[in-house]
């Protein structure tokens, strides 16, 4: 049967899954979690995710809600032991895997941060502080992508891509990424051509996003709950 996915097409979490899974073939009942209207903090939904996030997945027993867990999960639940997504060869996947964490813990949280310091249409006291950060990591993006075609330097598209390409992709709609950037803009080109599903599965989404993230620099804050991860 196919697994159940709860899901929102802004969150570039969300996206991550999608991607992945378009990839493998894998078939989900995909679920639609509307957070901007709060729906994250239904009973029921609660009682699934304590968390209230996005994504969750549910495949029979197993409720798993970080999404990169759920992309290492499904490449190696559906891909076999040695899949080309997420290698068992120990340095490939040390590279993936400090790229996921390079995600969660350092890029999306500063461009968040950075988001947060100019909401409204007003720069807070932070904001230079957090925007150098911000553009920090973006640095060290570009020089990551300098050791080969994609992100964990590897001739093909790794999780590393499936996880980082959304994110990523957010902050360029969003009008957030410097055109000095080349090596990102090339990146998400191949990254573009040559994931399965792209279009469906993240772009219209990052576009969604990105149109929602400039509304929200724009326009006054309105208060939202934590809504991914």
């Amino acid at each position: 049967m196919p697994l159940d996915l709860y899901y929102c097409i802004t969150s570039p979490f969300s996206r991550s899954v999608l991607l992945t899974s378009r990839d493998l073939g894998v078939e989900l009942n995909l679920k639609e979690v509307d957070i901007w209207q709060g729906e994250q903090f239904k009973a029921e939904y609660l009682a699934l995710n304590p968390e209230h996030t996005v994504p969750t997945l549910v495949d029979g027993d197993l409720v798993l809600w970080e999404s990169r867990a759920i992309c290492t999960y499904l490449v190696t639940k559906f891909a076999g032991d040695d899949s080309a997504l997420y290698p068992r060869d120990a340095v490939t996947r040390a590279r993936i895997d400090s790229l996921l964490y390079f995600d969660i813990a350092t890029f999306f949280p500063r461009f968040r941060a950075f988001m947060h310091s100019q909401l409204g249409g007003k720069r807070d006291s932070t904001y230079d502080e957090k925007k150098e950060k911000f553009h920090e990591s973006l640095s060290w993006l570009e020089k990551f992508l300098s050791r080969g075609p994609f992100a964990a330097a590897t001739d093909r598209i790794t999780v590393a891509d499936l996880v980082l390409v959304p994110s990523v992709t957010s902050v360029i709609e969003a009008g957030f990424v410097p055109d000095k950037h080349t090596r990102i803009y090339e990146w998400v080109k191949r990254c573009q051509e040559g994931m399965v599903g792209y279009e469906e599965a993240n772009g219209q989404g990052a576009q969604l996003i990105g149109k929602r993230l400039r509304g929200m620099i724009s326009s006054p804050p309105q208060a939202s709950g934590k809504q991914a991860q």
